[in-house]
């Protein structure tokens, strides 16, 4: 019979390397796909009121968003601390709001349009007057499916 030799030296073997490229592609491809990038940049305060019932909206690609609120302190030296209107990435007036209704339908493909939701994200401490000529300009575009969004909890919490 054979003797077996061990080995007595205790060397460990060299790790390979061979598959790291693959890993690093299946990471950076998981990464692509599965990031959301951000559509718009707020440049308001937006502090979200409170509501005890709430619906989450099933379809985010058929919703318009108007942002209401104080200027974030970057921007109170150029537009004050009064309540304004941010439609996509930029500061608007009331009157733009109808121009915004028409891009925004626009934008998607006819069938769509009937569905399209303008969701109002009003700070809590934003002035209801600015809300009101909101709703007026809406309903002068027809755009009358309209969705107050806050946050869930208690709205006595609210009440400050």
């Amino acid at each position: 019979m054979g003797k077996f030799n061990k080995k007595k030296s205790g060397d460990l073997p060299a790790i390979s390397t061979a598959s790291l490229p693959d890993i690093v592609f299946m990471l950076l491809f998981f990464f692509m796909v599965a990031t959301v990038m951000r559509d718009n940049t707020l440049k308001i305060k937006n502090v979200l009121p409170s509501a005890d019932q709430v619906e989450k909206l099933d379809k985010k690609d058929l919703i318009m968003y108007i942002y209401v609120g104080q200027p974030s302190e970057r921007f109170q030296s150029q537009y004050g601390k009064e309540s304004r209107i941010q439609l996509n990435d930029k500061f608007a007036d009331v009157s733009e709001i109808p121009a915004f209704i028409r891009a925004e339908r626009a934008s998607k493909r006819e069938e769509l349009r009937d569905y399209l939701t303008t969701a109002l994200k009003v700070d809590k401490d934003a002035n209801m007057g600015i809300v009101g000529d909101i709703k007026q300009e809406l309903r002068k575009e027809n755009a009358l499916k309209i969705n107050y969004t806050t946050k869930k909890g208690d709205i006595s919490n609210n009440q400050n």
